[in-house]
Order: structure tokens, then C-alpha cells, then sequence
């Protein structure tokens, strides 16, 4: 007779109760003291936070504080292929921690209580979405936008875990599951955005007044947009015009912080007085000084060189506007008007998903631009290629900023142009976010061959993006 007290025993009653736990909290409202105490007790003893029991902490809050636990959560409810259960090699210790980790984010994701949701709640359970994606091996995004992870899986290692950490043979492969899912998460969505009643709180303007601008309220404005008319549409564009200014204002300050172009001295210095030099002409007159008179001579005034020299650069942006790339679509548009104020550089603006639109001509308004992209959709970079390649006129003296999560269907013929592009001279920077939080998820496949061409990705925050083509046109 199995001895209850062993090792394997003890994990496999912890992972039960942390499983009746999550069961228990998404079919009944009701705490069962019980199984709250013993969670908490194994989450402790495991060395987990217990902000993972926590119903109102998203899985973003846990992860700031404990960034150890990202990595963890990629990938998470993927089947580990060389789990043999009849080897007797089950890591039970792990199987206990994920089950952990699966209960937060499953817990979150499935259990949205009822009435009015506030856009702060929103944007929570749409971040805590995308880790669940990201948990079955898919990009945030993927699954509520329709895309299909199976067939993602066939094309390069498209959508498989960057982490490749999974359940184990223990723990319930959930990725078969996949194609009920992905219209499960969008049911969700769509109840959270209906409930949010967002097409009442426009159409009243004394409640849209109200509403404070945020990236997840953009993107619903975004994909709305089409149905929306009179005040509501109205309510709506100014919305979205007020975070479209609040963002260009911090943008615009990072891109001032460094100068374009070294100076040319090859050309005088015009000779007025918000370009006197007071500290050299002072130097270079101190042979005039006078003790006696305790007075300065000056016989001659020097002045700063402040035209800089500058080559004509073509700076052309493509950015992928499917679901889960909506936070760099509304940074990368913003950047890219700033960039198209600067003297002598001629910026292009490319987006695309399953087809690319060229918005060069409204380039200088981000907001304009903003109100022609069509979010969602799948991805398919070789239609965006196929414009951004003609435009290449000068490879020398042209950037190509590429910004996506790299999750492609064509991986291969679309990472050979992006090769010929950096092969003909011109700068080619991959972008694998430019989000305000700096966090993003990148296909490996692509990060790889990247950094073999000499071109890593860029991932992170906006200031890297910002420095990165500062550097470029100095």
C-alpha cells in the first residue's frame, strides 16, 4: 500500500487542491475556506507569491514584482515532448508549481463576474488574455483574432513557445484545445466590451467627458470606429486625438533630446546674437584685458556654427496592425509624423496584417492615419515587402524600420527580401516592440536569423527605437 506521506503522494494532493480551488472559484462565487487556507499553504511552501491567489491581481502586477515568473508563464500549457510518464521521470515538484501558474492565469481569464465594466477592467482582462495565449504557445492576440495556431506551428516554429517549457505529461495539454478557445476568448471579449455599453457612453457627451484615454480604450475606438456615427463618432475621434497628443508630447520630447546631423563648418556662422559665443570670445580677447582700467577689450566676436550638415535620408516605417502589435501600430504612427518634421528626411508609413496599405500621404497626422488602419487580422509581411522594396531608391542613405512580433506565415520568403534589403546597403532595424511598458514577444525563428545578419531586434521600450534612428541620421 502507497504510503500517503511520500513525496510523490504530497505533490500529487497539492496539485489536486490547487486545481479543486480553481474549479471551485470559476463555477461558485462563494470562498471555500478550506481550499483557500490549503492553496495558500502549498503556494507558500512552494516558494510562489501569494498575490497568485489573489482574483484581483493581473498577472501583469505579479509579473512586475516577480520577474522571474515571465519566462514561466510562456509556453505553460504546451506539452513538454520528452515527458515519459512510464519512465517514472515526472518532475511532480513542477507539475505542482504550474498548476500553480495555471490556475492565475485561467482563474483571471474565465472568471469576469457581471455588471458595468470600467475600461481599467477592460484593458486588465485583455492583458491577462494575452498571457493566457502566450501560456498556450500562441502571441497575445492570436487566438481572439482568429488566427490558427496549429497551422502557425507547421511554418518555421511560428507560434511555438520561445521558452519551450510545458505542462509536463502530468498536467493537462490544453493546446488541442485550441480552435474552441480562440472564439471562447472572443466571446469573453465581446460580453466585457458590451457590458462596458461603450456605444452609450459615446453618444452622451457629458459621460464620454469622462472617459480617460488609454491604449486599450484606443484600440476599441479603433475597431469600432466603422460603427460609430454622429456624436458618438465624434466623441470618439476626440479621444483619440487626446491620447494621440499625449503620447506625440513624451515621443516628441525623446526624439529632441539628440540633435540630427554634425555640424558643418565648412559654413560661417550667422552673425546674430542668439549665436554669440560669449565664453570663447571672452578667451580669445583676454590678451585685450586691461588692469589698469580693469575693463575688457573685445576686437573681435566669435559665434557658434549652428548649420548642421544633413544628407536627404528616407526613413520607411512598415508596421504590422494585426491585434496583438496595436500598442506599436499607435506608438510607430506617432513616431513616424515626428520624424517626418524634421528636416530633409522623407518618411513613408506602411501597415499592414493579411494586406498593406500605404498611409504615406497622412503620415504628418497620426491621427489620420490612425482612423485609416483596420486592426486584426492575421499577418503577412511579403504584401508589405512588396511596397516598401520600390521605395528603396538610395539603399545608402535609406532606413528600413520593420516593426512586428515577427509571427509570419511566409517565414522564409519573407526573411530572404528582408536579407537583400541589408545587403543592398540600406539600414535595416527589426522592431520587436515599441510599447510604453517595453515588453513584447518576438518569434525566435526570426530573432535568431537576425542576429546572425548583424541586425538584431530591437525589444523594449520606444526610447531604444528612438535612439536607435537618432543614431542614424546624426
Amino acid at each position: 500500500m502507497t504510503d500517503p506521506t511520500t513525496p510523490v503522494d504530497r505533490d500529487e494532493n497539492r496539485r489536486q487542491v490547487l486545481y479543486w480551488r480553481l474549479l471551485a472559484r470559476l463555477f461558485d462565487t462563494e470562498e471555500h475556506a478550506s481550499l483557500e487556507s490549503a492553496s495558500l499553504a502549498v503556494v507558500e511552501d512552494i516558494g510562489l507569491p501569494p498575490a497568485l491567489l489573489d482574483p484581483q491581481a493581473s498577472v501583469d502586477s505579479v509579473v512586475q514584482r516577480h520577474p522571474d515568473l515571465a519566462a514561466e508563464f510562456d509556453g505553460l500549457m504546451t506539452p513538454e515532448p520528452d515527458a515519459d510518464d512510464t519512465t517514472g521521470t515526472r518532475d511532480r515538484a513542477a507539475e505542482v508549481r504550474r498548476a500553480a501558474l495555471v490556475s492565475k492565469v485561467l482563474l483571471n481569464v474565465m472568471s469576469t463576474g457581471s455588471g458595468t465594466v470600467t475600461a481599467e477592467q477592460l484593458a486588465r482582462w485583455q492583458a491577462d488574455a494575452g498571457w493566457l495565449e502566450r501560456a498556450l504557445g500562441c502571441r497575445p492576440g492570436e487566438l481572439r483574432g482568429g488566427g490558427s495556431a496549429g497551422a502557425a506551428r507547421s511554418h518555421g516554429g511560428v507560434g511555438v513557445s520561445p521558452t519551450g517549457t510545458g505542462f509536463g505529461s502530468g498536467t493537462p495539454d490544453l493546446t488541442n484545445l485550441i480552435p474552441t478557445i480562440g472564439p471562447d476568448l472572443a466571446a469573453i471579449e465581446a460580453d466585457l466590451v458590451k457590458r462596458m455599453r461603450l456605444r452609450e457612453v459615446l453618444a452622451d457627451p457629458a459621460l464620454a467627458a469622462q472617459l480617460t484615454p488609454s491604449m486599450s480604450l484606443i484600440e476599441q475606438l479603433l475597431r469600432d470606429k466603422n460603427n460609430l456615427s454622429g456624436v458618438a463618432l465624434a466623441n470618439a475621434k476626440a479621444l483619440i486625438r487626446r491620447f494621440v497628443d499625449e503620447v506625440a508630447e513624451v515621443l516628441r520630447t525623446q526624439v529632441a533630446k539628440a540633435t540630427v546631423g554634425t555640424l558643418d563648418r565648412s559654413i560661417p556662422p550667422k552673425r546674430v546674437f542668439r549665436n554669440l559665443d560669449i565664453d570663447r570670445t571672452i578667451w580669445k580677447n583676454l590678451t585685450n584685458w586691461s588692469p589698469e582700467e580693469e575693463r575688457l577689450y573685445v576686437d573681435r566676436l566669435y559665434y557658434r556654427h549652428t548649420v548642421r550638415k544633413t544628407t536627404p535620408t528616407r526613413l520607411i516605417v512598415v508596421v504590422d496592425q494585426s491585434g496583438s502589435m496595436v500598442d506599436s501600430m499607435v506608438n510607430c504612427t506617432i513616431l513616424a509624423s515626428i520624424f517626418a518634421g524634421l528636416p530633409k528626411v522623407d518618411v513613408h508609413l506602411i501597415a499592414y496584417d493579411t494586406r498593406a496599405v500605404d498611409l504615406t500621404p497622412w503620415v504628418h497626422d497620426p491621427f489620420e492615419t490612425l482612423l485609416r488602419t483596420n486592426l486584426g487580422g492575421g499577418t503577412d509581411g511579403t504584401v508589405a515587402m512588396a511596397l516598401a522594396q520600390p521605395k528603396i531608391a538610395e539603399p545608402r542613405n535609406t532606413v528600413v524600420v520593420w516593426i512586428s512580433d515577427f509571427y509570419e506565415w511566409r517565414t522564409e520568403q519573407l526573411f530572404a527580401s528582408m536579407t537583400a534589403v541589408h545587403r543592398s546597403g540600406a539600414k535595416f532595424i527589426p522592431v520587436g516592440s515599441v510599447t510604453s511598458a517595453g515588453r513584447g514577444s518576438v518569434n525566435p525563428w526570426f530573432r535568431e536569423r537576425f542576429k546572425d545578419l548583424g541586425t538584431p531586434v530591437i525589444s523594449g521600450h520606444i526610447r531604444k527605437l528612438v535612439q536607435e534612428l537618432k543614431t542614424f541620421l546624426a
